[in-house]
């Protein structure tokens, strides 16, 4: 049986303190830019790492690693765009926050696929004078929450979906071989602790987030998607394997709406995968990631799991 909660699910007891878990050294975190080719178009791209500080004063360390899944507005070129992946989720909390992370992050870029000449606002108005900006004493401000409109309200939830689509319109699911190989480059060139190997994106990286895990649901101790519903087409492999899932909506998300979140837990449920966290926070809109990232319990949930437990 899932667990259903409202505004907040803490278990302490199961989480181990994160602050444990990071050792006082004089060893910086890094961020860290790799290329590779993208099989989708054969561009040349680059990819995000984060090293979380103390990596390079524990030669022996392996380190747990998390895939991060940006959402729709931070599409781009792979290359001078890239900073744009760095405007929330643990990336931009781990670097630009200055927030202790003891995980190697890795954050891609999903390819524009014509998302430009949509007349999509949030990407035709962006700029790169807008990308946060690590700074050299301190943090910078925070940007205001999306402002909701409406009362806090629960809404009837969808029942059948075979008529919705399971996915997103030209998502992360495009980028399927690029992720398993960027995975696979980073465990193989950085020191990984392969059974702590986490996923989780917000929005259509939240989407991106069930997609990848019910394809290689071998792979991931433990995912977390933010503001994206899973199909119940997508939910036997996860099942299967019993991945510890995490999943946080906004009562008053106007984007991806809550409706369709319950179908494909209850779904989980009905194929005996009891290992499920749904926590709602009512009161928030589309921005729901901003308080998960910056919070604590969403890392310490993932650290206690690994795979062969």
């Amino acid at each position: 049986m899932f667990t259903l909660c409202l505004t907040a699910c803490i278990n302490h007891g199961e989480q181990q303190q994160l602050s444990h878990s990071l050792i006082k050294s004089s060893s910086e975190e890094q961020l860290l830019r790799e290329a590779y080719q993208s099989s989708v178009d054969q561009s040349e791209r680059e990819y995000f790492v984060y090293l979380p500080r103390g990596y390079h004063d524990q030669p022996d360390k392996k380190w747990p690693v998390m895939l991060f899944l940006h959402g729709n507005g931070e599409r781009g070129n792979g290359q001078g765009e890239l900073d744009f992946v760095m405007m929330q989720g643990p990336l931009h909390e781990a670097w630009v926050k200055r927030k202790d992370l003891p995980f190697i992050i890795i954050s891609p870029q999903l390819h524009m696929f014509g998302f430009d000449k949509k007349g999509i606002g949030y990407i035709d108005n962006r700029s790169k004078d807008n990308i946060p900006k690590r700074l050299a004493q301190g943090v910078p401000k925070r940007k205001p929450a999306f402002s909701t409109n409406g009362d806090i309200q629960r809404l009837l939830s969808v029942k059948g979906m075979s008529d919705v689509a399971p996915l997103l319109p030209q998502g992360w699911e495009m980028l399927e071989a690029d992720l398993i190989t960027i995975l696979d480059s980073v465990q193989h060139k950085y020191r990984v602790n392969v059974n702590k190997t986490y996923l989780s994106g917000l929005s259509y990286g939240g989407f991106g987030t069930w997609y990848m895990a019910s394809k290689y649901p071998q792979r991931f101790a433990a995912i977390a998607p933010v503001v994206g519903w899973g199909h119940p087409s997508l939910m036997a492999p996860i099942a299967k394997y019993k991945i510890p899932t995490w999943v946080f909506a906004g009562g008053r998300d106007n984007a991806v709406n809550i409706k369709y979140f319950y179908e494909g837990l209850n779904t989980l449920e009905k194929l005996g995968h009891n290992d499920v966290r749904f926590t709602v926070h009512e009161d928030k809109g589309h921005d729901v990631w901003t308080r998960v990232y910056s919070g604590d319990d969403i890392y310490r949930w993932l650290l206690s799991h690994q795979l062969n437990d």
